[in-house]
């Protein structure tokens, strides 16, 4: 498989948990405020990332105090705002379109990529994103006309996705460390703030069964939905990944048609075929082109067989491992995605 193929498979299983947790904190949110619904979402992703702890130690690059700053922002924007501002908006609108209004952060996510990482948007991409899109705008104005009074709750679901875009984007330089202290330490930093502002106003607590069903919803969908995304986004950047993300929102439309919404018949399984179409964009897409590397001094997970990592060790290390590296300046040709190894500006669509 080639980088980008790789991406694309854990993005989708990302995708997968997310987009089935939409309906369900619909339900177990209707009893609870905004930030009392995230909190136990984040806290759900935070305690979903005890039993990874030691495995993942072992192999990956752990976060320093020098991150401190960027996880705070992300857990600002990421573990609080966004989702108080869905958690808000899914009780304002049916599930379906709430599910399918988060095809807005795959959009953001592409752009911001681009303009932050000149992550190289090509023709297929450009191609993928217009059809998820599109899939999008068909099934979400269908449930609009068929509903009346969710204007709001789309404002808010939308906010939402802008929110969850730039902590993507804040995010890509995290993805290349370990993923499991990344899960942990936002999770539990979203979980701590959205408590305090829920105990400030007063909010509504959900009764016990609500609780677990939304605990379990956290550790899944922001949990391990977010440890694949960061290991997808390792292999092929913030705009793609948030792009083939965007499967997540049909996937959620989805479980509401079989939880018993069934507004949008024909549109639903017209969206699903775009969205499978766009998917197959990105999973076929080659970027391939001469590049130098630059020489640079990093630390993160890599193994010796992947063709730049050729350093010995004194025994030698089979596996993947941690450890600060040199890279000396090199140029060559291979398909790639915009990895850790592979983030040089594109000044055109190549």
């Amino acid at each position: 498989m080639t980088p980008i193929a790789e991406g694309v498979s854990l993005a989708v299983l990302a995708a997968v948990l997310f987009g089935i947790t939409t309906p369900s904190i619909k339900e177990a949110g209707t009893d609870a405020g905004p930030f009392a619904t995230a909190m136990l979402l984040y806290a759900g992703a935070a305690l979903a990332t005890i039993p990874w702890s030691k495995s993942s130690a072992r192999r990956e690059a752990p976060m320093r105090r020098g991150h401190a700053g960027r996880l705070v922002a992300i857990a600002l924007l990421g573990g609080v705002i966004a989702p108080a501002c869905f958690a808000w908006g899914v009780q304002h609108t049916s599930g379906t379109s709430a599910s399918l209004l988060l095809n807005f952060e795959a959009v953001f996510t592409v752009l911001l990529g681009w303009r932050l990482y000149g992550e190289g948007i090509a023709g297929r991409v450009i191609v993928a994103v217009f059809l998820m899109m599109l899939g999008g705008a068909v099934i979400v104005m269908t449930s609009t006309a068929a509903s009346a009074g969710i204007g709001w709750g789309i404002v808010a679901v939308v906010l939402a996705t802008l929110g969850w875009a730039l902590d993507n984007a804040l995010t890509r330089p995290l993805a290349d460390l370990d993923p499991v202290q990344v899960v942990r330490w936002k999770g539990a930093l979203g979980a701590l703030l959205c408590v305090l502002i829920s105990i400030s106003l007063g909010e509504a607590f959900p009764k016990g069964s609500h609780v677990v069903a939304l605990l379990i919803c956290g550790a899944a969908g922001y949990g391990m939905s977010l440890r694949l995304y960061l290991l997808a986004q390792r292999k092929m950047g913030a705009g793609r990944t948030g792009s083939v993300f965007a499967l997540a929102p049909f996937i959620g439309a989805a479980v509401a048609w079989m939880l018993g919404e069934r507004a949008n018949g024909f549109s639903t399984l017209g969206a699903g075929l775009l969205f499978g179409l766009a998917v197959y964009l990105h999973a076929t897409e080659k970027h391939e082109h001469r590049h130098i590397h630059e020489h640079v001094e990093h630390e993160h997970a890599h193994r010796h067989d992947d063709g730049h990592h050729a350093h010995s060790h004194d025994p030698e290390i089979a596996g993947t491992h941690s450890h600060f590296h040199v890279h000396e300046e090199r140029m060559h040709e291979h398909a790639h995605g915009p990895d850790v190894h592979h983030e040089h500006r594109h000044t055109s669509s190549s």
